[in-house]
């Protein structure tokens, strides 16, 4: 089946994008009971037990439009786990995609409000609740290049585009599809943020860098936000990864980590995947910098 969020936006959608649902679950407390309760009840986990699979689970992955890039490495990762993989990119090309994974395809311009509530409407007609969000989407694209100059050279429209590119897309996403996971009582969401931003910075690239540490922030307020409804917030934070987009510059830095290689979209999606899994109950509001140790070496190695 296909999707086209633009050709659905324009019709009202059920779901109301600028109200979303809380979706909180009442919290049991002593109030409730002049009973205390024992330590065993008290730090008994209501989670389901420890495991790296997503049976039956539907799972979202957002910018998955190339074949070699994170999107598509975390989507296929998901569904040999067992979740019901949706994918969404900004232009047709993600039905190919979805017909080589075996997933379902979307296609919507995830920096557009309506078209982000047009495209929950879809997935749960078609799916079910999303119970598994990765934030992938925000790279470059010929209709939306990334800019790199200065802030002094840079201009308003540009530095919104990156941000919009970037953040507003992880927003937007986070509030359609959280409080169908609230209500549910279990969710995970996973955000790309990026070394670049969170724990260093490039001259040129200031809306990027500012995108991807306001990324990061989010992360931990979704997290703080959703503790109590059983839907768990990280994020990841990619150093160089070789993809078929890499610059010969780009590969010379991975080139230079203490590894000695950049790292493979496979390598982030695995992390990804943890995250997405029951197995990492106890992690919310936390960032996994997955770098080959780039970020922690105090000098170059000789």
């Amino acid at each position: 089946m296909v999707f086209d969020a633009r050709s659905s936006s324009g019709s009202r959608s059920r779901r109301d994008a600028t109200r979303p649902s809380a979706g909180r679950r009442p919290r049991t407390g002593a109030t409730e009971t002049s009973e205390s309760p024992t330590a065993t009840e008290a730090v008994e986990p209501d989670e389901a037990p420890v495991t790296l699979r997503l049976d039956g689970k539907v799972a979202l992955v957002t910018g998955a439009g190339s074949p070699d890039g994170i999107g598509y490495a975390t989507a296929r990762r998901l569904r040999d786990i067992g979740a019901r993989v949706a994918i969404v990119s900004t232009t047709r090309r993600i039905h190919e995609r979805a017909a080589e994974l075996g997933v379902t395809g979307f296609v919507a311009d995830l920096t557009d409000e309506a078209e982000v509530g047009a495209l929950a409407d879809a997935i749960t007609d078609q799916l079910g609740d999303v119970e598994v969000l990765v934030n992938n989407a925000g790279l470059a694209s010929r209709a939306s290049p990334e800019v790199l100059r200065p802030v002094a050279q840079l201009t308003y429209d540009e530095w919104k585009a990156e941000i919009d590119r970037n953040l507003s897309t992880a927003f937007l996403c986070s509030r359609a599809f959280q409080g169908a996971m609230a209500e549910g009582g279990w969710g995970r969401i996973v955000n790309l943020a990026a070394t670049a931003g969170a724990i260093n910075a490039l001259p040129t690239e200031a809306a990027y860098a500012a995108a991807k540490a306001g990324v990061v922030g989010l992360t931990r307020a979704l997290a703080m936000e959703l503790v109590a409804d059983g839907v768990n917030v990280n994020c990841v934070a990619p150093g160089t990864i070789y993809t078929a987009a890499s610059t010969v510059t780009e590969i010379k830095q991975g080139l230079g980590t203490p590894i000695g290689r950049p790292g493979t979209p496979d390598e982030v999606a695995a992390a990804i995947a943890f995250l997405c899994s029951p197995a990492a109950s106890y992690i919310t509001g936390q960032m996994l910098v997955v770098d080959g140790g780039n970020s922690v070496r105090e000098a170059e190695f000789r």
